[in-house]
């Protein structure tokens, strides 16, 4: 039976000034490149698990959603077309990944990615993402003179190959201080320090990501955080990687509150 390819990503239009864009929670990775894979890579273990579940609320708020649909295994939509480092001199996973968040290879007998597989990866899958990333939020400054986007990751909450102990429940990234509006940071960083029964932090060990460096430009109307949260705060962090609805329902009011005080930023800037 011929392989079904989704396309590159999912994309909802909202009615508010507001994008949530979700790109790492793809599982799909092409048969041609799955059967290079390891065995445990074929579990894509480092995905961003249910994060369209757990941001569903997004819809309601009136929120733009974009989401990926390929692993990043296949690529990384969150690195930088040049597959420039984003942490120099910290451990850090590149366009095409050839190692696991753990260490081990994504990659059967030493294979790995070469320039020109990059290449067409990147033009075939990563292009079309910001493409529509671009648009969209050039759409929504277009009409509610500014845009709002809200870039949603989550991890394990250990991982000794990027950070020492647990990470905080809660990691913001603003590009330190530079991917949108003082008011803003300070008022998403409130939120989530009242979050009960999770830690925090901003512009911690993940300060942002490509996506939120590139299009967070407040001078321009354009404002960007990235959220990086432990996935123990809703979900089991190992196989079978099942959603666990008590957690997630202890963390949602945070969420939907750092949402809305994006939407009501805008609101006040519009």
């Amino acid at each position: 039976m011929p392989d079904s390819a989704p396309p590159p990503f999912v994309f909802h239009r909202g009615t508010q000034p507001l994008l949530l864009s979700i790109p790492h929670m793809g599982t799909y990775v092409p048969p041609a490149i799955a059967a290079r894979l390891t065995d445990e890579a074929r579990h894509v273990p480092d995905t961003d698990w249910h994060l369209d579940r757990l941001y569903a609320f997004a819809h309601e708020l009136g929120a733009s959603v974009l989401q990926a649909t390929h692993s990043r295994y296949v690529v990384d939509l969150n690195r930088p077309p040049d597959n420039a480092s984003l942490y120099p001199g910290q451990a850090t996973t590149s366009l095409c990944p050839d190692l696991t968040f753990d260490g081990t290879p994504v990659y059967r007998d030493g294979q790995s990615v070469g320039d020109e597989e990059m290449a067409q990866r990147r033009d075939t899958w990563w292009r079309p993402y910001h493409e529509q990333l671009r648009r969209e939020l050039d759409r929504i400054r277009a009409q509610h003179g500014v845009a709002m986007l809200w870039d949603a990751h989550s991890i394990r909450s250990v991982l000794p190959r990027f950070f020492e102990g647990k990470l905080p429940d809660l990691n913001i990234g603003t590009a330190q201080g530079t991917s949108c509006a003082p008011e803003l940071e300070r008022r998403i960083r409130d939120i989530a320090a009242a979050a009960p029964g999770h830690t925090s932090v901003l512009n911690g060990r993940y300060t942002g990501g490509y996506i939120t460096r590139h299009y967070g430009r407040p001078a321009e109307g354009f404002h960007a955080v990235q959220l990086e949260m432990t996935q123990c705060s809703y979900m089991e962090e190992r196989l079978p990687f099942d959603y666990v609805p008590a957690k997630a329902d202890a963390i949602l009011p945070c969420l939907r509150r750092m949402l809305e005080a994006m939407v009501e930023f805008a609101s006040r800037r519009a």
